[in-house]
This record gives C-alpha cells, structure tokens and sequence, in this order.
C-alpha cells in the first residue's frame, strides 16, 4: 500500500541546500535564509510553483552539489516575511520525499531535476503493534521532555497513518543529524518505525535519568536555599544582637593562620580544620571542638622566642642582687651563658637543685629567668599522678585540653622560658599512667625537639626550653628520669648565712609587706641571732621569715594605734614580741655521759644531729633496738656489738657482760624513721662507752659505715651533716678519712670553726670520743655528789 499524494511536484525544482537541518512530509518547519541567493530563491518560487527541495549537506563547511545527501523532501512554501536584518523567515511544510537527480543550474540559485520516492508498507498486526507502540512511547517522552510541548499528545494520537507518524514523531525528536538522514531515506515505514521505537526508547532513559539528577539537584538546592535563608535571619539576628558572624569569624581564622609565624605542618593543620569549621554549622557540637583546637594551634608561640641577654656581669650581678652564697649554682648558670654566647644553638641544661626546703630552690630559678632576660614559668608536680597532665588528653574525650607544659607555653607566649618543675620528687603514679615516665622525653634534649602532646598532636620543639627541677630528696625519682638531669646540691644555711639572709632579703620585704618603712623598725644583729637559735630549728629561712613577719605585725598595729617612735628590735627585747624561748640548743643542754653519743644525719631537709643512747640491765635477751630503724641501721648495730665483742679482752671488758646483760639501743624521736649505714661508729662508740664505764664527750659527733673487721667506710652528704654540727654548737667532728675531699664542698668559714678528725678504723674514733681513764674518775665522782641524799629541814 502507498503514500497518496495529491499534490504536484514538478521534475524541476529550485534546491535550498541546508547545514543543520532534515526537514520531513507532512510537517510544518520553519526556516530562516540570510544568504541573496538563497532570499532570490525563495521569492521566485513563490511567483511560480511555491515548491522548493529541501536537502541536507553532508559537511556544512562545503556547499557543492556531491556533497549533497541524494533523498531530499519537497515543501510548500506557506508563508515568509521580511526581518530588518536583510533575512528572511520561512514557514514551509514538507510535502513528498524526492531523490535529486542532478543539479542542472547553479546561478543565481541551484536548481535540479528530481523525482518523488514513495514509501511503501503493509498492513498487518505486527505494524499496528508497532505503530501504537511508538505513539504511546513518544507522549511517555513528551511526558518526560520539558522542550516538547503537551498538544504533542494529541496530534500524535490522532494520526493513523503509519508513515505519516513515523514522519511526524522522527521531526519532533532530539537526534543526530546522520540519523535523522537515515530515517528520511528509510522507505519501508515498518523499519522506519522499528528505528524510532529504538531512538524513543533511549531518549527516555536519558530523560528519565536527566528527571533523577534534577529532582536530587533540585532537593539539594531547596535544602542549600532554606539553609541559605536561614542562615541569612540568623545573621539579622546576630547583627541586631551585636554578635560576631560565623563567615567573618572564620575568614579571620584563615587569615591568623596565613600570618602566624608557625611551622608548615602545623599551618596545614590549622587551614584544615578551619576548612572543616566552615562547613559545619555553629550549632553543631562538634564545631567548638575543632573551633578550641584551632584557637590552640594559633596561640601556641611556635617560633616565638625572647632574645637572650648574654652579659655575664651583669648576669652574675642580678643573681648576686637575689641570692646569698650559692656560689656552685651561680658559677653553673654564669657557665651556661659562656656557653650561649659562644655558641647560639647550644642546648639548653637540664638542672635539678637538691636541697632542703627554704633553701631558695625555687625563687632561684626565677633569678636564672630573669638574668638572662627570660621568662619564668612555674608547674608543680607534687601530687601529680595523671599522664594526661603532662602529655595531655585526646580530642576524643570531652572536655580534653593540653597538657600542663603546652599550657604554660601559650601563657607565657615564649618557646623558651625557664620552665621550673618544681617538687619533682613528690610527682605520683596510678592508674592514669606514670607522669614520670611521660617526663622522659621532655627532659631529653635528643627527643624534645619533638615532642608530641596528645592533644595538639603535632610536634613542638622544647630543645629551647631551659628545665629547672627541684626536689627534696633523688630516692623517689626513677633512675631513667635521674639520668636526664644534672645535680646540684643546695644545702642548709649555718647562722652565719642565716643573718646576711635576714638582713639583704627577708627584712626589707618584710617591713615593705607589712606596710612599715625602714624608718620605723630596725633589727638589731643579736636580734636576728637570737631569733635564728631560739625560735627556729631548720636549714632554710622559711620559719625565720614567719617570725620576723610576726615582730613586723605587731610593730605595724602599733603604728595604726599612733605609735611614731623607731622601734629598735634587740635580744633583750625579742621575748616581748615572740614570746618565750623555744628551740633549746641540743649540746647547750647536755654534757658528758655515758652511753650517750651524736651522730650526724642526712634528712629530706637537710643535715641533722642525731642522739643515740644504750642502757644495760640484768638478763640475757641480748640486743633490743628502738626509734623506728630501717633494717640497714639495725645491721650496723649488730655489727657494731659484734666487733665489740671480739674487741672485748682489747677494749678492758669482761667478756661475761655479754651473757649476763640485756642491752638497749635507743634513738630519740621515735616517730621519724631512720635508716642508712652511716650511724655505724656512733653506735659502736655508744656501746663501747656503756660497757667500759667511758663517758662520750658532748662536743664531738662522728658518722662513718663501719665492717666487722673495725673500719670506717665513707657515707654521703658530708656537706648538710658537717653545716647540722655547726648549727648545733659541735666542736669537733669525726669523719671516715676517705672522706677527706668532701670538705671542699663546705664553706671555709665553716671549715675554720670546726676541728675535723679524719679516722679509718673504730679503734681511732673511740680514742677522740671517749674521755680518758681521769677524766673517768672524775666524772663518777661528780656523778655521786648529783645523786648524793639531800637532808631536808623540819
């Protein structure tokens, strides 16, 4: 069955060749022709047949006639008009497809002979099938397409015929030109429509997919803009409210970033987060998190650092201004700047003073600070057991903050303070983990140029810092950490030193604290001398301060109550504002007895005299010990019976005083324990004097290990033992000879006020400590008359 036709095509018709466009019968189509050929074509067919052959170039860069697709269409001209341009716009409908024959004109316009190609098709189920499949599947399309118009529907649904269907559906799709072309040259109208269906087909896959992404894109957009709108009313808000917003927040934290003198991975880390800040919302949870993290990172002095003052007279000058004697610690810090200043990039010490406390531990960091013009941070570690203390807590965990050096860091704004870590010997350990272990790689200048705190997570360099730790006594402190610093000793002050301390430092700020002038109150020497032996028993200035402060505060409620004389404070006059004597001198009370003998003693709180006595009675439980001894100490007792009792026929004792006694070794201040080796020739000393009758002098004291074989062997902190016996108005002190060397370490004004006997078997200290046979006798004379009876009156 064919196409009918009835309208008339001549053979020879004028041919408009056209780059983009495949025109098909029975549909409307509108052109537009610019060129004066193509504009002279058309309105000469308009005078004559009004029928024009439309072809498709196959390039449109090449307008000549090979280059011509062979099946064409030939349309009415149905209406033109003229534009202001000089173009021209056509409505033209297709009429019949047509195959050009040849080109026989080619001025002023193409004209050729063609001839009318019939499509052809069957009728049958399958095409009725296929028909009504693409009719329904193009308004599905239309349905789809948003560029299609909804009349579509209707005028495809009214079309019966096939091939004019087929031609209707394939103008209205959105396809390649080839294909297009190819569809207008199919002839059999049941293929034709085979290849629609095809293209229908994918077009409304591609538009079905097209509708998904849009409508996602469209949520997304409505959800931006709502969020956009609502982040617009909160600005209004904040900004009628007179708050900060966020966006300008945040522009100012990249800036701060960009400027802040920090490393590159920490600056990266910074740009990071606050990238992450602006995509959050600032009600979100997490936003104050990253916002604290990044304040942090911004604030730490990364690379800020104070310029050190390398003047070492004028280094010695301030610690000399702040510090009485001291003289190892100040050649220590006079050393360090030598150092500094010939080289920059030295590593900084890592001190540890050793001292009792009251010595100046703590404020003499603070005189290294400012000597070399640095500042002075302080963290106490007493009581520390957490390791986030000083590593810092993960952001993982709530409320998570930097550890305790980080901190001080940024609060002092300078990467190389004096960083004092005071009472490192009280520092604890639990559950929580060991601080001590944590301070390992703080104090080690091969690892803290790195050193990670769990919180920044980032490496900071603390090879700058100078560490300063104090400590009471090293036997808490782990050896690892131990290594890691160097020792200085600070012992006790003497009288002497207590004075001058008295008098440059403690006075002054005294009458200043308590808001007195120098003109109101004058210390007198013997004032402070008394106050140093009769109100105070220590080895730094801490009670000596207290009382002075009390003298100050009476003196000052006296001036608030009118009083405007000088107040001169003196001995005689000391007991009217402290009241009575309370520390009695131990020697100052005592004299020569037997079984009695002082030893000297190393504390936490530096040198101590210590009192050891021994009693016999009738029996045979042997030797019984009290005073809460360590175990140590017990042995040197045993040892020291021991050597006595092979020493005994030597020694003028009967042996059988040993079967028939019990003895007991006591030493005062029961409550204190006491432990160590270095008590072992005053207790020898002690026994030999109870079993020989032989009284021990009261001015001597002695320390010193002792074998069973009878020698001395050397013991530790000779320096605050030999300063305790001065203080305590020992005359002559009896030390282990190999000893000898450690007296260097004393002051000479110290050295010259004492007679040291230097010993290397017991024998030797017996023969100083002991009274002689006439000093014996006298003695038991004197003791009988004591305790002769008294007659009383009646």
């Amino acid at each position: 069955m064919a196409d009918l036709n009835p309208t008339v095509i001549p053979e020879r018709i004028p041919i408009l060749p056209m780059n983009d466009t495949v025109v098909f019968p029975h549909v409307v189509f509108p052109l537009i022709v610019s060129e004066k050929h193509q504009i002279k074509l058309v309105q000469e067919s308009l005078s004559g047949s009004k029928i024009i052959g439309i072809f498709t170039l196959k390039s449109p860069d090449e307008e000549k006639a090979e280059n011509l697709y062979s099946i064409g269409t030939a349309a009415n001209v149905l209406k033109m008009f003229q534009v202001p341009d000089g173009s021209m716009r056509l409505l033209i409908q297709g009429i019949s497809r047509i195959r050009l024959k040849t080109i026989v004109q080619k001025t002023p316009y193409w004209t050729g002979d063609i001839e009318t190609v019939e499509s052809h098709f069957e009728g049958s189920l399958e095409l009725t099938a296929l028909q009504r499949g693409v009719s329904d599947n193009f308004q599905k399309m239309v349905s789809l397409s948003p560029m299609l118009p909804d009349e579509m529907k209707v005028i495809i649904g009214s079309i019966q015929d096939p091939g004019k269907l087929a031609d209707m559906v394939a103008s209205s799709m959105n396809m390649e030109l080839p294909e297009k072309q190819t569809i207008l040259e199919e002839l059999d109208v049941k293929e034709r429509l085979t290849k629609l269906m095809a293209a229908i087909n994918r077009e409304i896959k591609f538009l079905e997919l097209n509708n998904k992404i849009q409508t996602e894109v469209n949520a997304e957009l409505s959800k931006s803009q709502r969020e956009y709108f609502l982040r617009e009313q909160l600005k209004a808000i904040r900004h009628e409210l007179g708050e900060q917003d966020e966006s300008i927040e945040i522009d100012e934290l990249r800036a701060a970033a960009t400027k802040n003198r920090m490393p590159k991975e920490a600056r990266q880390a910074a740009l990071r987060e606050i990238d992450r800040l602006a995509q959050m919302s600032p009600s979100a949870a997490e936003y104050t998190v990253s916002k604290t993290y990044v304040d942090w990172l911004l604030e730490l002095p990364w690379e800020i650092r104070t310029q050190d003052r390398i003047d070492l007279k004028k280094g010695k000058k301030i610690l000399d201004e702040d510090h009485y004697d001291l003289e190892d610690v100040k050649n220590r810090i006079l050393e360090f700047l030598a150092v500094k200043k010939l080289r920059k990039d030295s590593k900084s010490p890592i001190l540890c003073f050793l001292g009792p406390p009251g010595v100046g531990k703590t404020s003499l960091g603070r005189s290294i600070a400012k000597a070399i013009g640095r500042k002075f941070v302080r963290f106490s570690l007493g009581g520390v057991k957490d390791e986030a203390e000083i590593r810092g807590h993960r952001r993982t965990y709530i409320g998570a903050l930097p550890g305790k050096l980080i901190q001080e860091l940024r609060r002092c704004q300078s990467s190389n303070p004096v960083f004092m870590l005071d009472e490192i010997d009280k520092i604890g350990q639990d559950f929580r983990g060991d601080p001590a272990s944590a301070l390992l790689e703080v104090l080690d200048p091969a690892q803290n140029f790195a050193f990670n705190d769990h919180y920044i997570d980032l490496p900071f360099d603390l090879s700058h810092v100078m560490f300063i730790a104090t400590a009471n006594d090293l036997s808490p402190i782990p050896p690892a950490l131990l290594d890691r610093m160097e020792i200085i000793r600070l012992s006790g002050y003497i009288t002497e030193d207590k004075l001058q301390i008295a008098k440059r430092y403690i006075v002054p700020r005294q009458i200043l604290e308590n808001g007195l002038k120098p003109a109101d109150v004058e210390f007198m020497d013997d004032a402070i001398t008394q106050m140093i032996s009769s109100y105070t028993w220590e080895s730094g200035v801490r009670n000596l301060e207290r009382e002075i402060a009390n003298v100050c505060r009476k003196l000052a409620r006296k001036k608030a109550e009118g009083l405007k004389t000088k107040s001169k404070i003196s001995a005689s006059t000391l007991v009217t504002y402290l009241g009575a004597q309370k520390i009695f001198p131990e020697t100052a009370r005592r004299e020569d007895e037997v079984g009695i003998s002082t030893g000297l003693a190393w504390t936490q709180n530096g040198g101590e005299i210590l009192f050891i006595e021994a009693r016999r009675m009738e029996g045979s439980r042997g030797l019984h010990l009290t005073g809460q001894l360590g175990d140590v100490m017990k042995e040197s007792a045993y040892a020291a019976l021991s050597y006595i009792r092979s020493r005994a026929d030597s020694l003028g004792l009967d042996s059988k005083i040993f079967k028939q006694s019990d003895l007991h070794i006591h030493i005062p201040s029961g409550a204190t324990p006491k432990d160590g080796p270095s008590a072992g020739v005053a207790l020898a000393v002690c026994l030999t004097s109870l079993l020989s009758g032989r009284a021990v002098r009261h001015d001597v004291a002695m320390t010193g290990e002792i074998t069973l074989g009878g020698k001395v062997m050397p013991v530790g902190g000779i320096r605050e033992k030999v300063i305790a016996a001065r203080r305590a108005g020992i005359k002559i002190v009896l030390l282990p000879k190999l000893n000898q060397n450690d007296l260097e370490d004393v002051p000479v004004y110290v050295r010259e006020s004492l007679k040291f006997i230097f010993i290397e078997q017991i024998d030797e200290a017996l023969e100083h400590a002991l009274v002689s046979e006439t000093k014996k006798q006298s003695l038991i004379v004197r003791q009988k008359k004591k305790h002769a009876p008294v007659a009383i009156a009646r």
